[in-house]
């Protein structure tokens, strides 16, 4: 059985390659998706619309069009990777562990110790906290190897 796995977060390091290519390199039987990771495509999918003269307006289309793709993927994954980096807030990220939750769909936070504090509802809800893909990839072999 394939495991569906879906890749949330911080999009600024390969965090997402390390974690498919250890994966691919293992050959665990295990599927990724993802939100758009491409900054410009994002903020203008909604674009197709109509254009805005108001700013809100045109990122409030393009939240609602990313929103099908993130609802969709993450309802159809069995797991998530919620990843949280030090640089920029992870708004979206925090939605998509919080829809998670909301979901009964379990999830693993990645982030640094840094971060614990202000993460600290999200990471009561996760079901394992990690700091480095490496132990990422573990649980995921774990969890791949029980089915």
């Amino acid at each position: 059985m394939t495991l569906n796995v879906y890749l949330s977060g911080e999009i600024h390091t390969d965090w997402r390659n390390q974690i498919i290519e250890s994966c691919r390199e293992q050959k665990l039987d295990i599927a990724f998706t993802s939100a758009n990771t491409d900054h410009e495509s994002s903020d203008a999918a909604g674009d197709v619309l109509g254009p805005e003269e108001n700013g809100f307006w045109r990122d409030h289309k393009s939240a609602k069009v990313n929103a099908i793709r993130t609802k969709t993927l993450i309802e159809k994954s069995d797991v998530a990777i919620i990843r949280f980096g030090d640089k920029y807030k992870q708004w979206n990220a925090a939605f998509d562990a919080g829809y998670c939750a909301a979901l009964g769909k379990p999830y693993i936070t990645l982030h640094a110790e840094e971060i614990i504090h202000p993460l600290k509802e999200v990471d009561a809800a996760a079901m394992a906290w990690a700091t480095t893909t490496d132990q990422v990839v573990e649980i995921l072999k774990y969890v791949v190897n029980d089915l």
